[in-house]
């Protein structure tokens, strides 16, 4: 019965799932431009994490962009160590669907990513994105260093703005200093490019910002 009932709730440390000690397994490289998923990255690139929705399509959002070295899905935010995908589901790890992007800020800026993400899904709609429902789904910004971190807060004030000035609730996303990122099991990365008629909740129906584009970040 573990998995009979998910909740909205985010569980404390004491409720939440235990986890295990050891990584779950996943893919050795990138299924689409054969890069290594964990590393190691070429001098410069930086990393962030992004949370929108099914990450199926999130990943795709960004694997396609100039200067995206490697994208990676898995788990993060929550509390469980090294979390199943059943487990997330749950609503019992305190985890969202993450996509972990290794970016080349020369060619493309956390700036751009942060565009892609606001114009990618709606951020408004707290534990859910679409029909998918529950806390995995949940919007989140997970930053590397002060300057992502000032960078992510000040583009969240600006498309909240915009959403009230259009009628719209604030958006729900989360902002923290990225805590473990938990590599999705190996089926899960890059599944649109192996599954190019899966199902895609960002990008294949047609979930994005209300307000649309032009708010600058």
């Amino acid at each position: 019965m573990l998995f009979s009932r998910k909740t909205l709730d985010l569980p404390t440390p004491e409720t939440a799932l235990k986890g295990r000690p050891d990584e779950i397994s996943t893919a050795a490289n990138h299924f689409v431009n054969g890069h290594a998923l964990k590393g190691p990255y070429p001098e410069g690139v930086e990393l962030t994490q992004v949370a929108m929705g099914c990450f199926w399509g999130v990943e795709r959002l960004f694997w396609t962009r100039p200067g995206v070295w490697v994208t990676a899905v898995g788990y993060g935010g929550g509390v469980t160590a090294n979390p199943t995908y059943e487990e997330v589901c749950s609503g019992r790890t305190g985890h969202t669907e993450v996509v972990m992007i290794a970016f080349d800020p020369k060619v493309i800026t956390y700036q751009d990513l942060l565009k892609i993400f606001w114009e990618g899904h709606d951020p408004t709609q707290g534990m859910r994105q679409g029909n998918d429902v529950g806390t995995q789904y949940r919007s989140a910004l997970y930053t590397y260093g002060a300057a992502q971190a000032q960078t992510a807060q000040a583009s969240r004030d600006a498309y909240t703005s915009a959403l009230r000035a259009r009628g719209f609730g604030p958006a729900t996303t989360e902002i923290k200093a990225a805590g473990p990122f938990y590599f999705a099991e190996a089926y899960h990365q890059q599944y649109l490019a192996k599954n190019p008629a899966g199902y895609c909740g960002i990008g294949g129906t047609g979930v994005v910002c209300p307000i649309g584009v032009g708010v600058g970040v």
